[in-house]
């Protein structure tokens, strides 16, 4: 069985394991160190003030996780976020992360938010750090490429290009609602 819910603290050992992964393995992160425990804690609380942040639990064990930020951080983008997802090496091409952005992207729009984002490192080839994977999934839901920088992320001794997605998932007017935070609509 598969559920998506919030993440909670007691998630956040779980949640850093299946990221350290990628920090170690991949260019899909450009951090080079796997944060502390107590650092990836000050992470999700900070992001839990304002936005959701999920897991995707299959058969009670997290499979993956999904959080949401700030695009920019000043007032008139309020109504814009980054997404990201990150499932546990294991667990992928099973659906799961079609249903925690699923999930994420109801949670958002619910807010009020109407433009999600995503920042992708992208390889100018294919490589065992880095596919094009991310890209094509996130266009696979929707998503569509707005930017690229290119060479502009240094890890394993090579240069990734970085994209920007974009998917717009409501209404803009005139006169703009102003956004909900997520704490307050969970507690609604």
């Amino acid at each position: 069985m598969i559920t998506v819910r919030n993440a909670t603290m007691e998630d956040a050992e779980r949640i850093l394991e299946i990221y350290d992964y990628y920090v170690k393995n991949t260019a899909i992160t450009f951090e080079y160190d796997t944060p502390s425990l107590e650092e990836f804690q000050r992470r999700m609380e900070k992001t839990m003030r304002r936005y959701p942040y999920l897991v995707i639990v299959k058969d009670g064990h997290i499979e993956g996780y999904a959080y949401a930020d700030a695009f920019v951080g000043r007032a008139a983008y309020d109504w814009s976020c980054e997404m990201t997802v990150y499932l546990d090496h294991n667990a992928q091409k099973r659906g799961m992360g079609r249903a925690i952005y699923e999930a994420m992207e109801k949670a958002l729009h619910d807010m009020g938010i109407l433009n999600l984002y995503a920042c992708i490192g992208y390889p100018e080839h294919d490589d065992e750090y880095l596919t094009t994977n991310s890209a094509d999934f996130h266009a696979h839901l929707g998503f569509v490429k707005v930017g690229e920088f290119h060479k502009c992320g240094y890890k394993f001794d090579r240069w990734y290009h970085m994209i920007w997605m974009e998917k717009l998932i409501g209404e803009h007017e005139r006169i703009q609602s102003p956004i909900t935070f997520y704490p307050e609509l969970r507690n609604c």
